[in-house]
């Protein structure tokens, strides 16, 4: 007969989620059960922000390199060992597991199971022969990259997220099939180690992000070698590993073959449901992934399901906030909402590109009534002195000068993008932003100017002017 063990949590996935909730909870002193089939720290820590943000940093130091010669200094073109690049990528990761390890969650007290958890029951699941028999259950176990069904595509060499960072040379010409934050940002790192590289997509690159912000990092992107197709469909792949062809056709009805060393799919991401037996437990979902409330309770009142799996946004920011909510809620019987209009999220091309709440687009298919405020980066001493002039700042305000939305691109936008989702989360006004004090020179002093032009128009309006008058008059 299986062992069964009965903590007050069973965790199913041991990413950013998952290990989130194992370590919250038992630190204070509650049984945890913690399953995951794969490698600990999940997607994030071995195939996604840890891996892609470290190659890009490797990028950007070349890139800082080439452009020396603008600030006085000669460096000459940067001689790049990929090989090496990705060793960086390694060391990285290797000096980061330990936080995630076994080793480590056993220490704090986390049963570990390293099996594939399928539900038997509403009330149990089975690991490795064992079975749980758990309060609550914690479903996070992630995601995993999305393979369209593109003609060939099954029989022809092509990368993933999880693929692409065991390359020990470059490729000769990266071919990215998804214009998303995936696929800009491993085009601008590979083109700036030396690759040829060829976007596709279906519909516009960035096509999420607002417009004009978007379009600040697209034009970089090509100014620095990448190609973009947009509006363009795959119709087929083929090939063999270094010489792959894919065909083409464009919005216009032409048609096309590209051809490169090496095929990416960054086309999206799919929940990993399958195998898990849902259906044994009620538990609802589609092709999304799991159903859930805003209390991200699913179907079987035992269970939660948090991260990609949930069916809402993929970040690791996301999935670390629903474990804390869930532990509130299963430790401190605590009403729970997460949150939806107020999440940051970034993609780190060069120059990056951060959005938090609502755009102008978004806000305005929801009924709601905004001013739109902007500011150049040009504007910005800080951004002369870098010679970091390209960019800018959206802020989008609703009623009383409340912020809904913000928008930035341009150097370091990614760490501005954290006073604007402070502000925001928060329920800021432009006057807060106006107000706050931001030391000389600072790039986030943008936001500062822009939420002041929020307050141009009332400087022109007649009694305004008599009031200082007056006070000059009588002062």
């Amino acid at each position: 007969m299986a062992e069964i063990l009965t903590p007050d949590i069973c965790v199913i996935g041991a990413g950013s989620g998952g290990l989130t909730t194992a370590a919250a909870s038992a630190a204070f002193g509650v049984p945890v059960v913690l399953i995951e089939r794969g490698r600990m720290g999940g997607d994030c820590l071995n195939y996604g922000c840890v891996p892609s943000k470290a190659l890009l940093a490797a990028a950007n130091h070349a890139a800082t390199i080439r452009e020396a010669q603008r600030f006085g200094v000669s460096a000459g073109e940067p001689q790049i060992d990929f090989a090496a690049v990705q060793r960086h990528v390694a060391d990285v990761i290797a000096t980061i597991a330990p936080n995630d390890s076994v080793e480590r969650f056993e220490s704090l007290g986390v049963t570990v199971l390293k099996a594939s958890a399928e539900f038997v029951d509403a009330r149990t699941v089975s690991a490795g022969g064992r079975l749980v028999r758990p309060r609550r259950f914690v479903i996070a176990a992630g995601s995993s990259p999305l393979v369209p069904p593109i003609e060939g595509l099954a029989t022809t060499p092509h990368l993933t997220n999880e693929t692409i960072f065991g390359l020990t040379t470059c490729p000769d010409h990266l071919v990215i099939i998804g214009g998303g934050p995936i696929g800009v940002e491993m085009a601008q790192a590979h083109r700036r180690l030396g690759a040829a590289v060829t976007v596709i997509d279906g519909e516009t690159a960035l096509g999420r992000e607002d417009a004009d912000l978007a379009a600040v990092v697209l034009d970089r992107l090509r100014a620095e070698g990448v190609s973009i197709e947009e509006r363009t469909k795959v119709v087929r792949v083929e090939g063999e590993a270094g010489k792959i062809r894919i065909q083409v056709e464009r919005r216009d009805g032409s048609t096309a073959t590209i051809e490169g060393s090496h095929l990416l799919v960054a086309v999206g991401r799919t929940p990993n449901v399958e195998g898990l037996n849902l259906e044994a437990a009620g538990i609802a979902y589609n092709r999304r992934g799991i159903k859930v409330g805003r209390d991200l309770r699913t179907s079987n009142r035992r269970a939660y399901a948090i991260g990609d799996i949930a069916g809402g946004p993929q970040f690791t920011h996301l999935a670390n906030l629903h474990a804390g909510l869930v532990v509130r809620a299963i430790l401190f019987r605590l009403p729970i909402r997460a949150p939806r209009d107020t999440l940051p999220r970034v993609t780190y091309t060069d120059p990056p590109l951060g959005q938090v709440g609502l755009t102008a687009v978004e806000a305005d298919a929801q009924g709601i009534t905004t001013e739109l405020l902007t500011w150049p980066y040009g504007e910005n001493d800080r951004a002369q002195t870098e010679r970091r002039t390209e960019g800018l700042i959206k802020l989008v305000v609703g009623r009383r000068g409340r912020l809904v939305g913000a928008g930035v691109v341009g150097h370091a936008a990614d760490e501005i993008t954290n006073l604007l989702s402070l502000a925001i989360g928060k329920g800021l006004t432009v006057g807060d932003l106006r107000d706050y004090v931001s030391p000389y020179p600072t790039l986030s002093e943008i936001g500062k100017r822009a939420a002041t032009s929020y307050y141009v128009p009332y400087t022109r309006r007649p009694f305004v002017r008599r009031a200082v008058a007056l006070l000059r008059r009588f002062g």
